[in-house]
């Protein structure tokens, strides 16, 4: 980033929502998945909701701009009273990256995960996505789990 660029890192606001989704649609599309109108309706609600402390987002912002957004959600784990947080959606602007900014905002996912007490921070991604897990090998241990789903 240049001098002139002062990157910011905040909660997801309402007045975001044309530039969140924009970039939602970007995420979205690196795994080839498309949602309807009412999915970004009922995310961006809940993500907006100050009510709904499970489902959270931040957005890095440069000169009043989104350039990357970050979804988590706080949840209990039988394992780990205090409870986890599960980073699920990560994504900066294709003409952003390398700068940093994912990294920024893990960060700041991390510090909102200890101030609430929960130090346990988790996250899939594909094993294809070889640009994103070559961050995420800097700041993350690689577990050996291998995810099963229905449905």
């Amino acid at each position: 980033m240049t001098q002139a660029d002062e990157l910011v890192i905040r909660p997801l606001t309402a007045g975001d929502r044309d530039q969140w989704r924009e970039l939602w649609a970007g995420y979205l599309a690196f795994y080839h998945t498309s949602l309807g109108a009412s999915v970004y309706d009922h995310t961006f609600a809940r993500l907006t909701d100050p009510d709904d402390t499970a489902l959270n987002g931040l957005v890095a912002e440069i000169d009043g701009e989104l350039v990357g957004l970050v979804h988590y959600i706080l949840h209990d784990h039988c394992w780990k009273p205090e409870g986890v947080v599960y980073l699920q959606d990560l994504f900066t602007r294709r003409d952003q990256r390398q700068r940093g900014i994912g990294k920024y905002l893990i960060e700041a996912v991390y510090k909102a995960a200890d101030d609430l007490g929960r130090p346990t921070v988790y996250w899939l991604t594909q094993d294809f996505n070889v640009n994103a897990r070559a961050l995420y090998d800097q700041i993350a241990e690689h577990t050996p789990f291998v995810k099963y789903q229905r449905g």
